[in-house]
């Protein structure tokens, strides 16, 4: 019985004696066991967590710097030529890019599936978080643990995007349009190699996040990793189809 309200007491409910989660708070800020007062989390838990957000804040900031150069050199190069001594006009050399659409809105659509999934597992855990302490407790239903399937759904799903994305550039080889065809195939390929390779970071943070779960890491563990991760394979998905939406409406 001392346990259980001692568990209760940690979620703000009242145990015998009117004490609940606000009763004589000890001086250091928790409750002795590694747990602030009236909440789930784990003493240093939202402190790390801000630690792994703001890194990969910072990281994502570059890409971003990096995408912007690209689609601005993209818009510019459309508009430039080479000067026609014959009729003294500057003849552009752009050529619009034939690009196998159906296979890429596909691509897309993989995608955002693999997003909506990895949010799943991220809001498991966290449900797991709140429950986690309330096994046994009559009519307490605890969140089953279902992450990781959602984490191999997302795996699964990444790599097929990336799959895809390959077999997009060898429908382009097989039509003989190489990176030095025209500046158009050039841009293509740098675009979407470039978004290929800051993804396939992502995909083994995946793996990482996985064999976390899989090795039965600490739930806080878990739960920053995938957290951290899901910030980054949000905006991938996000960049994706701005690349997208840049490559076919702006050929």
């Amino acid at each position: 019985m001392g346990s259980l309200n001692h568990t209760l007491g940690r979620f703000g409910f009242r145990t015998s004696g009117g004490r609940g989660r606000d009763a004589n708070p000890p001086s250091n800020g928790g409750n002795g066991d590694g747990y602030r007062p009236g909440s789930y989390e784990p003493a240093g838990y939202y402190e790390r967590l801000r630690r792994y957000r703001l890194a990969v804040a910072v990281f994502l900031a570059s890409v971003i710097m990096i995408f912007v150069a690209l689609s601005s050199a993209y818009i510019v190069r459309q508009g430039l030529g080479e000067w026609d001594a014959k009729t003294n006009t500057y003849r552009g050399d752009w050529r619009p890019l034939k690009m196998p659409d159906v296979l890429l809105l596909i691509n897309t659509c993989v995608l955002i599936a693999s997003s909506l999934t990895l949010e799943a597992a991220r809001r498991n855990l966290n449900n797991r978080a709140v429950t986690a302490d309330l096994s046994g407790v009559p009519g307490v239903a605890v969140e089953p643990e279902r992450s990781m399937p959602w984490l191999g759904i997302t795996l699964v799903l990444g790599t097929a995007f990336l799959a895809g994305q390959y077999m997009a550039w060898r429908e382009l080889l097989r039509a003989g349009v190489f990176i030095s065809t025209n500046p158009s195939s050039s841009f293509f390929y740098v675009l979407t190699g470039a978004h290929a390779v800051h993804l396939s970071g992502g995909l083994l943070a995946l793996i990482y996040a996985a064999l976390a779960t899989a090795l039965g890491r600490p739930l806080m563990t878990r739960r920053i990793v995938v957290d951290a991760t899901a910030w980054y394979w949000h905006f991938m998905a996000l960049l994706w189809i701005y690349i997208f939406a840049l490559l076919h409406f702006a050929r």
